[in-house]
């Protein structure tokens, strides 16, 4: 039986890319579905689950880290590999406690891609050289509770929100887009200035980059 596969994207070129290498493995791999963003992966994994979901890590919207976390939440056992332009330590950290088990990049071979896919489908890991160098070990690769820091603070919704803001988006759009009150965007934005001492809107946007909750 042919494994499921969803792509995420944002880049249609690269999603074309993915597919069109998977498809020369014939029978062994079928692109189940695309998405350009993690609110439409997500929606589109409850309506059709795939056996391994490719993620682009910085995505609009929903990045890629926070729609894989929301993911392996709502089912533990997805196959996820993660697929970023780069890599830094915080990230592949976050991705690892998140629960992924595999991350390569762009500038990797197909070779590595299709390592990484298998190694996923068979509920096993798989890390590029340049993002194994940066893998945690010890009680954070198990995913164990490590020192608090900002962001760690912040719920799923508000890290999303945070995503938005540092995407231009005002509060009437945001409001729209998660469909909530705009009285309750104000609401996490309070929330969101105590529990990070930030008050200004361009230290947000300097935080959320910083954190990668947003791409540059």
């Amino acid at each position: 039986m042919a494994l499921k596969i969803i792509i995420a994207d944002d880049h249609a070129i690269v999603r074309e890319g993915i597919k069109a290498l998977l498809e020369k493995r014939g029978r062994e791999m079928e692109v189940a579905g695309e998405a350009a963003d993690g609110r439409e992966l997500l929606e589109l994994a409850r309506r059709t689950p795939a056996d391994v979901y490719v993620i682009d890590v910085a995505m609009p919207r929903l990045n890629g880290l926070e729609a894989a976390s929301r993911l392996l939440r709502r089912n533990s056992g997805a196959r996820i590999v993660c697929l970023g332009m780069d890599c830094d330590r915080e990230t592949v950290r976050k991705a690892v406690a998140s629960g992924v088990r595999a991350y390569v990049l762009k500038e990797n071979t197909a070779a590595e891609l299709m390592k990484a896919i298998y190694a996923a489908a068979r509920g096993g890991s798989y890390f590029s050289p340049q993002v194994s160098a940066l893998v945690p070990v010890g009680p954070a690769a198990g995913g164990a509770p490590e020192p608090p820091d900002q962001a760690g603070r912040l719920t799923s919704k508000e890290r999303e929100i945070i995503q938005l803001i540092a995407e231009g988006l005002a509060d009437k759009e945001i409001s729209r887009r998660l469909r909530i009150s705009r009285n309750t965007v104000h609401a996490h934005r309070n929330n969101i200035s105590r529990k990070l001492d930030i008050h200004k809107q361009t230290d947000l946007v300097r935080f959320a980059i910083r954190e990668k909750i947003a791409a540059v």
